[in-house]
Order: structure tokens, then C-alpha cells, then sequence
């Protein structure tokens, strides 16, 4: 199936230049999302995952239906100040400065085989983090699966060694 259909464009957002990749459109239609998870969730399968750790916000919309489609439970990694336990976290770079991301300390058993999910690679800085919290804790990172890559910016250079599946990709 080619995702790229059920893609929207949306030129000049969020910012002048930018061609955004609007996913949305692609969840609106339940077969075509579900198809999409199924085909994520297949990877981390194949890689063994004993748990599914995504990113907020729309780490969560691909990491949960994996999750339960395999019967796994979910991490989610916040930001600052939006988990309610005890916490490590990381900063990482953004365009204009820098940001911190936070994962519950006692969320990873040490061992455990972890999938990583987004619906996008872009720069890698926010995967780069969420794998440094993962093996902080002692995971093992089994793979890392995006719904969307922009091969153009050079994300996966940050990712080297490690898994990554793509639904798509834009160069």
C-alpha cells in the first residue's frame, strides 16, 4: 500500500518554506490506519519487543495501537514536569535552544527489549533522547519504527546501529 496517498501536504506550516506531513488524514481512515500499525507493529514483533516506548504527542498514537495490538505495554516519554513519579531525564537540541524529555526511572526492567515508535524522523534529537533514557535504564533498544521519514534531513545519521523501520520516506 503506498501511505503516501493518505498523506496531506500542507505548504507553509508551521512555517513559511516548511512542507509539513500531515498524518492526520491517515488516521481519519480506520482500514488505512490500521493497516499502517499492523505493518509497524509486525517489526517489533519480528525484533522481539517486550515494550513499546513513544514520544508525546503523536508517539503516543503509534505506540499505543502497537502496544495493544501485540498485548505489550507502553511507555510514554514527556516532557518536563508532566509525569508524576520519580523521573531521569534528557536534554536535547531543538532549531532555537533546547528542550528536556523525562521517563518514569522504574518504566524499563534492565534487559528488556524495547521498540521505539514516532510517526516521524526528521532530525533524530527527540529518538536520540528517548534511546539514551532507554539505556540508562538498562534496556536494550530492539528497534525504533516511524510512520513518516524525511530522508532529507539527515536523521537516521543519528540513529546509526540501530533498526529503523520507515513506512515512508520523502527525500
Amino acid at each position: 500500500m503506498d501511505f503516501k496517498n493518505y498523506i496531506t501536504i500542507v505548504e507553509d506550516y508551521p512555517k513559511e518554506g516548511i512542507r509539513f506531513k500531515d498524518i492526520t488524514t491517515l488516521m481519519q481512515d480506520g482500514e488505512v490506519y490500521k493497516k499502517a500499525i499492523d505493518e509497524m507493529a509486525a517489526f517489533a514483533k519480528e525484533k522481539k519487543a517486550d515494550i513499546i516506548v513513544g514520544p508525546e504527542a503523536r508517539g503516543f498514537v503509534v505506540g499505543c495501537p502497537i502496544a495493544y495490538s501485540l498485548g505489550k505495554g507502553f511507555i510514554p516519554v514527556r516532557k518536563a514536569g508532566k509525569l508524576p513519579r520519580e523521573v531521569i531525564s534528557v536534554d536535547y537540541g531543538l532549531e532555537y535552544g533546547k528542550d528536556s524529555l523525562t521517563i518514569h526511572r522504574d518504566a524499563i526492567q534492565k534487559g528488556q527489549r524495547v521498540m521505539i515508535t514516532d510517526d516521524l524522523l526528521a532530525t533524530g534529537g527527540t529518538i536520540e533522547a528517548t534511546i539514551k533514557m532507554v539505556e540508562q535504564l538498562g534496556g536494550e533498544v530492539a528497534g525504533i519504527a516511524f510512520m513518516i521519514e524525511l530522508g532529507y534531513l539527515d536523521g537516521r545519521e543519528k540513529l546509526k546501529g540501530y533498526d529503523i523501520f520507515s513506512l515512508m520516506k520523502y527525500e
